[in-house]
């Protein structure tokens, strides 16, 4: 299986100022590879550039460019081209599809953060001093960087990556290992409902908080957030506008890191517990997407009221609780652990009595609430969404193939 690993590096100046250097050089390879991609297409022919013209191109660039293309990774180059390329190949299946196509668009300096080795070896070396007491990892053009190493790194480094978060630097390596042993079975199996007012309710009746970090936040990154109004161009702003922009990253990453602690230890606590898990398959895109616009049949330019402003409230408590990142981990951790996890149909498991199984709207009168109206069951709505969610997960699992 493949494994990812994040550690801080603590480049000296000169290595921060080459390491960013880099960054700018394949932010301007990228976007003179979309430039080249878009004129070639606009000409009378139509001509299609694929990745395999523009990576034959990079000999001659190098060639011509020492001083700044010519002193980087060849193989980094070609994964930047790479990425462009899955870009566009992103771009048509959109299209194919009918969904909003999205075109690829030129990166800032600022938007353009990651740079990818391919193979390790191969313009970068990971544990470049394995005799030294301090782990040093090495680019080529910025050389032995060091590297807070909190943990081990089990298997074969395949990829290396170097990434920018604000004024932090961070190295980012994909590595091969065997499968972990799997958890010892526990017997036991559990069923989840997502939600706002509780991030998280089992069917066996318990609760896990929604922390609620970005709202904790809002004050805080309102006040960092007017600072930057006007919004400026990079070449044009002040020391002062700068460090601006830098408090609101800041902020922003720190919001994003306790999200991701929340999520790691929530599925690490069930994966621990249970061998089976069942959760709603939320299409969580469309759960949040803005309503459409109604407009005035009897004013032609005007609009009905669409409820956009609450539902922009609740689109903000859906992000902050982050379900798909929560799901993703969950997902991850149940594979190596050995557990299993299935996705079931979220259609009616809120209205859906767990006693006698009968279903309508008015069994949940309010958020909180359960009261089947048939047999006049009563339970918290979201402990009933649970148990609903367990038994068609086990349903399905039957249902399989062995």
């Amino acid at each position: 299986m493949i494994r990812a690993y994040k550690f801080l590096m603590r480049p000296t100046v000169r290595q921060e100022q080459a390491l960013g250097e880099m960054l700018r050089d394949h932010c301007s390879l990228y976007n003179g590879a979309l430039q080249e991609r878009r004129d070639a297409y606009r000409h009378p022919s139509k001509t299609n550039i694929a990745y395999g013209i523009q990576s034959a191109q990079l000999k001659e660039i190098r060639a011509c460019d020492p001083e700044c293309q010519g002193r980087w990774s060849f193989s980094s180059q070609q994964a930047t081209l790479r990425r462009l390329d899955k870009a566009f190949a992103a771009f048509f299946r959109r299209v194919k599809s009918g969904e909003i196509p999205g075109y690829p668009r030129f990166r800032g300096v600022n938007w353009f953060d990651t740079v990818d080795f391919p193979k390790d070896g191969d313009g970068c070396r990971w544990d470049s001093t394995p005799h030294a007491p301090v782990t040093r990892v090495r680019f080529q053009g910025v050389g032995h960087v060091k590297v807070h190493q909190h943990r081990a790194v089990v298997g074969n480094v395949k990829t290396v990556s170097v990434k920018r978060e604000g004024r932090k630097w961070f190295v980012v390596l994909t590595a091969e290992q065997a499968r972990p042993e799997p958890l010892a079975p526990t017997g036991s199996v559990v069923g989840i409902d997502l939600g706002i007012a509780n991030f998280l309710a089992d069917s066996s009746g318990s609760f896990v908080s929604n922390p609620r970090h970005g709202r904790k936040a809002a004050e805080k990154l309102e006040a960092a957030q007017r600072a930057l109004s006007p919004r400026r161009k990079a070449y044009d702003r002040t020391a002062n506008h700068q460090r601006a922009v830098e408090k609101v990253a800041k902020l922003h990453g720190k919001v994003r890191r306790q999200r991701l602690d929340h999520a790691h230890k929530t599925a690490l606590n069930l994966v621990r517990e249970h061998d089976f898990i069942a959760y709603e398959d939320l299409k969580i895109r469309n759960m949040s997407k803005a309503p459409a616009p109604k407009p005035d049949p009897n004013q032609p330019g005007n609009f009905l009221p669409n409820g956009a402003s609450s539902k922009a409230g609740l689109n903000r408590s859906i992000a902050d609780a982050g379900w798909g990142v929560f799901l993703a981990i969950l997902n991850a951790k149940a594979e190596s652990a050995g557990r299993e996890v299935m996705a079931v149909d979220p259609r009616n498991t809120s209205r859906r009595c767990p006693a006698c199984r009968h279903t309508a709207k008015e069994n949940r009168p309010t958020q909180e609430k359960f009261h089947c109206v048939s047999c006049g069951h009563n339970i918290h709505a979201d402990t009933a969404g649970a148990i609903n969610v367990l038994r068609a997960g086990l349903v399905r699992r039957e249902a399989q193939p062995a």
